[in-house]
């Protein structure tokens, strides 16, 4: 006889059934085993196992107004900060027993407005979002609903929540001020998409460095997107020019361009890096170690910030409403230096 398919979505009810126990047992030992002998929970776990029952969180958090999970929206899981983001919000997250439940939107509104929907639906006790545009219907959406929210990397106008951020201003004055203290004096920042707030803030800062040095000089060269391939790009139009029509220092506002840049330039034979043209990028992603050239870098603590966000929501969690205070931290960003750049001369 062929075996009995199992049922779909098998209830607790079945479960006690198959088991010949109550509901309440059955919930116990889902939720409270050490109130069941051991056989009787030994007993429940097998039907549990045959059945294929899976608990309905939604319903028990609804039920008990308690829920076990946060959730989590990236802008792009193939760059390594967002990564390092979503592991340091799950120690957080992992510190008081709850579960990280992650989306990744790839740089797509739509798609990230579908996840903070799922995760809304889903009934978690609060949103971690690290946006690359503008996203205020969402979030006033989930918070219109009690969704507790802390934003990453993203200072979001029109509404109050607590925010953790890296000083993006600062990353590119950094980067520049870095090629400008090893002697470059003809500067270019490569980027695209400068809608993105992160992109246009460092940005203002590579603007800024150098202005403040004096003797050296900016070209800002805009490029379609932020991948390695509008990189290559980039090094393939420096190889129409002249040597000295070219940069000496490059400021690349994603490691994914530094690494293009440096491998067109390489594969071309158009200039040595750092010998005729330094490159510096800006977000020490693992791709930073093992592009063409080992690539001088800003790190920018994407752990240290998703753990901040992740103690910041579970506080407001915490709190009743109106007990809890937004705030803004800060993270600092740091130099990483390596191939990419020439060493720094004596005294600086």
């Amino acid at each position: 006889m062929p075996a009995t398919p199992k049922k779909t979505n098998p209830s607790m009810l079945d479960v006690a059934r198959h088991a010949g126990v109550s509901i309440a047992t059955v919930s116990n030992v889902i939720n409270r085993p050490e109130k069941v002998s051991k056989a009787t929970t030994e007993q429940v776990r097998a039907a549990i196992s045959e059945l294929g029952f899976v608990r309905n969180d939604a319903a028990r958090s609804l039920a008990t107004g308690t829920t076990s999970s946060i959730g989590m929206v990236l802008a792009d899981l193939d760059n390594s900060l967002f990564v390092d983001m979503a592991h340091g919000a799950q120690q957080g997250a992992d510190a008081i027993g709850l579960r990280l439940l992650l989306g990744n939107a790839a740089c797509d509104l739509d798609r990230q407005d579908d996840y903070l929907r799922l995760f809304d639906e889903a009934r978690v006790g609060g949103v971690l979002l690290s946006p690359m545009e503008d996203s205020l219907a969402g979030i006033e959406r989930m918070r219109s609903h009690g969704r507790p929210m802390v934003l990453l990397n993203y200072d979001q106008d029109g509404i109050e929540c607590c925010t953790v951020l890296v000083d993006n201003e600062e990353v590119g004055y950094l980067a520049a001020r870095h090629l400008i203290e090893t002697d470059c004096r003809r500067i270019a920042f490569v980027a695209g998409r400068d809608y993105y707030q992160p992109v246009h803030a460092r940005r203002v800062g590579v603007q800024r460095a150098v202005r403040e040095a004096g003797g050296a000089v900016l070209e800002e060269i805009d490029t379609d997107g932020l991948a390695f391939e509008d990189g290559v790009a980039v090094a393939r139009a420096l190889g129409e020019r002249s040597t000295a029509q070219r940069p000496d220092g490059i400021v690349a506002v994603t490691d994914d361009i530094a690494n293009g840049i440096a491998d067109g330039l390489h594969a071309a034979l158009i200039a040595e890096v750092p010998g005729d043209i330094s490159i510096v990028g800006c977000e020490d992603n693992r791709s930073a170690r093992s592009g063409p050239v080992a690539l001088t870098a800003v790190q920018l603590e994407g752990a240290k910030m998703g753990q901040a966000a992740a103690e910041l929501l579970l506080e407001e969690m915490n709190n009743p409403a109106g007990e809890h205070r937004h705030r803004t931290v800060v993270v600092r960003p740091g130099l990483v230096v390596r191939a990419s750049t020439a060493a720094a001369p004596l005294g600086v």
